[in-house]
């Protein structure tokens, strides 16, 4: 019974012996715990806001989330994020229309204050003069004028929509 004993106590610690067990835990202590990645502003987007999320654009009601590089805009009956402007602004000059700048913003939806967007900042809503991060271009794509805005998407509405708060 001794010698059976001894036996199972071996096997158990050669058993154990031969699993390797790998544990790896990470404290950061005094570090925020925030992994926000901040995209690169388009050269339409006004210069000196390199570390914003969100442009409001008042003159056609739309958010632009500059991490995700989408437009987000109200249409039938829900929020729809896409890489393009709703036909409905098929002619909007991005390099010329006013952005508004969401500096105090840092979530998923900036619609959640659409109403108090669209009432502070009205169509037509000029604030402070703002200067573009890049040069206005025009390029002419099968004959027809369109205004580069670093996406070539000026306007158009390719069918790429996503609802909702899904990524691209």
């Amino acid at each position: 019974m001794k010698t059976i004993k001894l036996l199972i106590v071996g096997l158990l610690f050669f058993a154990a012996s031969s699993i390797q067990a790998q544990v790896s835990v990470n404290v950061n202590i005094g570090t925020p715990n925030v992994n926000i990645h901040v995209g690169t502003p388009p050269v339409w987007g006004p210069v000196g806001y390199d570390e914003v999320e969100y442009y409001y654009l008042p003159d056609i009601q739309v958010y632009y989330d500059i991490r995700l590089e989408q437009y987000i805009y109200f249409g039938n009956g829900k929020w729809i994020r896409s890489r393009y402007l709703p036909s409905r602004c098929r002619n909007y000059d991005l390099y010329h229309g006013y952005k508004v700048v969401l500096t105090d913003y840092h979530g998923h939806a900036p619609y959640t204050y659409y109403n108090t967007h669209k009432v502070k900042y009205y169509k037509g809503y000029k604030g402070k003069p703002q200067k573009n991060r890049g040069q206005y271009k025009v390029h002419y794509d099968n004959g027809n004028h369109v205004n580069n805005d670093n996406h070539d998407n000026h306007g158009h509405d390719h069918n790429d929509k996503h609802e909702g708060k899904g990524k691209h």
